[in-house]
């Protein structure tokens, strides 16, 4: 009985949903190689750059005048371009050298792409629910692919469909399962962190971030983003920053992303806030003192998104994208198949 409702179960969400399914596979795919697909940016000049007030300064010349500025991205390593972005449409790259701007390439193409996996190009939180529940979707893909195979045992692909279907289902299942979790982690945070809370204590950080205000003062100047920097990296030695979010209203800390020497970009960043108004640390999230559910919830969107695990991970999760379009087509091939054989059957019962 369970394997029967196992069968049907995988069977009619496959074919309902395989058309999103495979657009999620395929974008996800495409987007895990989002930094090379944007092209090599123009090579920075030689010497000594400029502050980041200034670099941020000379985007603001090159940007829409009706937009402000939302985040400051340093230039990786020297000889390499700043970013700067404005709202989330606009990126402009500068040279922290010449504080020469460049167009932002590719990004409008990948932005689409982008949005077309995380929303289906649906509007507010409808098309990131939409999204999630396709995640959930995959994970009963996964779970009643396991029902379904388990009594066959059997690991290597053979000649038929099934063989195929079933072997490539059991090989990728692991990282499949990962990642679809990951996705769903992220349309549903809240929902997750609570599941994960119940078995491994997890603080809200997304909303211990958001929320943190700071108390304006009268009279006074705020930092700016180089002095934020200089208190963040008081705080946290040996660390370099990624990424500063600039406050959106007064009332709001700068929120400085940090990472460690030797840790690799996309896994989880220290996020330092720092009050504009009196130069110093209003919050540390740092991922060492994180527990154990914490830790796991950092990490989802680097899992999802093939970063922070070296380059292994990388392939294996642009891969993991293919296999709903391959187990679409193999899948609606074993389908039609039996249909046929069913339609053969009937007629030679009613000769």
């Amino acid at each position: 009985m369970t394997r029967r409702l196992a069968r049907q179960v995988h069977l009619w969400t496959a074919l309902i949903l395989c058309v999103p399914l495979v657009l999620l596979g395929l974008t996800g795919s495409v987007l895990v190689f989002e930094d090379e697909l944007r092209g090599d940016p123009p090579q920075a000049s030689a010497g000594a750059p400029h502050s980041a007030t200034e670099i941020v300064a000379a985007a603001r010349k090159a940007a829409p005048a009706d937009l402000k500025p939302t985040v400051y991205l340093p230039a990786t390593e020297p000889g390499r371009m700043a970013t700067v972005r404005f709202g989330g449409t606009v990126r402009v790259g500068v040279d922290p050298v010449s504080l020469g701007t460049f167009p932002s390439g590719n990004d409008d193409l990948l932005r689409q792409v982008f949005f077309l996996h995380s929303t289906l190009l649906m509007k507010n939180r409808t098309g990131r629910q939409v999204v999630g529940f396709l995640g959930v979707a995959m994970l009963v893909m996964a779970v009643s692919g396991i029902v379904n195979w388990w009594p066959r045992a059997n690991f290597r692909p053979g000649r038929s469909l099934p063989e195929w279907h079933g072997a490539v289902g059991i090989w990728a299942l692991a990282v499949f399962a990962t990642v679809s979790f990951a996705g769903v982690a992220l349309a549903f945070p809240e929902t997750v962190r609570g599941a994960v809370n119940l078995i491994l204590p997890a603080r809200d950080l997304r909303t211990v971030a958001a929320e943190t205000r700071v108390e304006p003062v009268k009279g006074a100047t705020p930092i700016d983003i180089d002095a934020a920097i200089a208190v963040a990296g008081a705080a946290l030695p040996e660390t370099r920053p990624i990424a500063v979010f600039l406050p959106a209203q007064p009332s709001r800390p700068y929120r400085v992303a940090m990472l460690r020497a030797g840790q690799e970009r996309g896994g989880p960043a220290a996020t330092v806030l720092v009050d504009p108004w009196r130069g110093r640390v209003v919050t540390l999230l740092d991922p060492r003192e994180f527990s154990a559910g914490e830790t796991m919830l950092a990490w989802q969107h680097a899992i999802h998104a093939g970063r922070g695990l070296g380059f292994g991970w990388k392939m294996l999760v642009a891969l993991t994208g293919l296999l709903p379009l391959l187990f679409t087509v193999t899948g609606v091939a074993m389908w039609w198949r039996a249909q046929l054989w069913r339609r053969m059957d009937e007629r030679a019962y009613d000769a």
